[in-house]
């Protein structure tokens, strides 16, 4: 296959640039070393970062193609570069949470690092300017976001995905304590997961020591970023 050029930038986000191609069935997605928290209130560059969260999210897609999960992966094109399928985004951000941290915890004073009793999935509408606020499936179909079929097959489609990562991820000694995903609709209609899967999008603690090897590094300034995201990549390598 001919890979597409690279044409006019379509949109950037926070984290990442997406480029049309000469096929208008595909898209070049750009991985920056922007850092953000607090729907971008915070905000760094930190080198490295786009080049470590590319591999991460091609390792994890290529995993999840292999489970027989359709994403708009299709490949990695340099260390910063993944061509994709083009896809419309559905503003949801679907939140997986097995152990209970973050904004859960303050949100109902839940001690962070308690075991969710029955793994937990919540949406959100994908709209900065209301802050991404928390919402059910039936906000969403009121707002025309989805329909409730959209909505059950990503449900599915969502525990599926969790039940390989937490298996993954526990293969490498790394708890899965939450992830956020995105899912986007393609020319045909389908529903793919699109987005990436990092430790921008994840929170990830090693098993042994509860250190955490994602974003909360940033986030509550703790430790390098760039230190806990290679350790990730490094165990996926060994």
């Amino acid at each position: 296959m001919t890979t597409p050029t690279k044409a006019q930038q379509l949109y950037e986000g926070k984290a990442k640039t997406v480029f049309a191609t000469s096929n208008d069935d595909n898209v070049i997605i750009y991985y920056k070393d922007d850092a953000t928290a607090g729907n971008g209130a915070k905000h760094s560059v930190i080198d490295e970062k786009g080049i470590l969260n590319n591999d991460i999210t091609t390792i994890i897609f290529q995993k999840l193609h292999e489970h027989k999960i359709k994403t708009h992966f299709i490949e990695k094109l340099n260390e910063r570069e993944q061509l994709c399928e083009k896809v419309e985004i559905i503003p949801l951000e679907v939140i997986i949470r097995n152990t209970i941290a973050g904004s859960m915890a303050k949100r109902l004073g839940i001690t962070e690092g308690t075991d969710a009793k029955t793994t937990i999935i919540e949406i959100c509408y994908k709209n900065d300017d209301f802050g991404d606020p928390l919402i059910n499936e039936y906000h969403a179909v009121a707002l025309d976001l989805c329909s409730f079929e959209d909505y059950e097959f990503i449900k599915k489609t969502t525990f599926e995905i969790n039940k390989i990562l937490v298996n993954m991820f526990d293969e490498l000694g790394i708890k899965l304590i939450d992830f956020k995903i995105e899912f986007g609709r393609n020319s045909k209609g389908e529903i793919l997961l699109a987005d990436e899967i990092t430790p921008d999008t994840c929170r990830l603690w090693d098993k042994e020591t509860n250190k955490k090897l994602d974003k909360d590094q940033f986030r509550l300034n703790i430790g390098s970023l760039t230190d806990a995201y290679k350790e990730v990549l490094n165990r996926f390598k060994k």
